[in-house]
């Protein structure tokens, strides 16, 4: 959010920890950043396919799909009406493209445009969508971030956090401390890291951690 992109990033997570129909638990953090104790999953899917499906969704076909992009339409169409008409669109697969947001908030300055519009312009139209995003397994997105984070560190960001399974919802890893950031989202090593770990996430848990 062009005070900084991690406080933007962060800000973000809060505003979607509020919607209770989000299937993921969107604290980042908490989590020591050692590979010891951790779950021995060593790799996740390079693209956004799983078992489940062509693109890693459990069931939903076809309408499923297109019931999740057209809620996204929606919201991108808000937030162009209320917060900037260069809003990207959603990728095919429904899921917002957060690199181009990014690049949109830099561009611009604008940090509502990581946050759903000031005063929660577009807070309703990003809950339904959420409401209809096609389900996926757990643990192969709870194996998705755990491969990225490791990768991230591997990669010369050392402060990187595991993600975390609680009560059947996967918490995110990344900044041990995303209120009062730790790691500098903006410095050529996280950029680097990040081009270079962003296919161990599935589609759709890019905005995640």
């Amino acid at each position: 959010m062009q005070k900084t992109r991690s406080r933007s990033r962060a800000a973000r997570l809060v505003v979607l920890i509020a919607v209770p129909a989000f299937a993921l638990t969107t604290a980042c953090g908490g989590a020591e950043s050692s590979d010891e104790g951790v779950a021995s999953v060593s790799d996740a899917p390079s693209t956004g396919q799983s078992k489940d499906g062509a693109d890693g969704s459990k069931g939903g076909g076809a309408q499923g799909k297109s019931a999740f992009y057209d809620a996204q339409m929606k919201y991108v169409q808000c937030m162009r009406k209320k917060v900037d008409k260069d809003f990207p669109d959603p990728k095919v697969t429904g899921y917002l493209n957060w690199e181009k947001i990014d690049e949109l908030v830099e561009k611009t300055g604008n940090t509502w445009i990581h946050k759903g519009g000031e005063n929660g312009a577009c807070t309703s139209e990003m809950r339904n969508a959420t409401k209809v995003e096609p389900p996926r397994d757990t643990e192969t997105e709870y194996e998705s971030m755990l491969a990225h984070a490791k990768c991230m560190r591997a990669n010369g960001v050392s402060k990187f956090t595991n993600p975390k399974l609680q009560d059947g919802n996967v918490m995110p890893g990344g900044d041990p401390n995303p209120v009062s950031p730790e790691i500098s989202r903006d410095s050529p090593a996280y950029k680097q890291a990040r081009q270079a770990c962003k296919d161990k996430l599935l589609d759709g848990l890019d905005g995640m951690q």
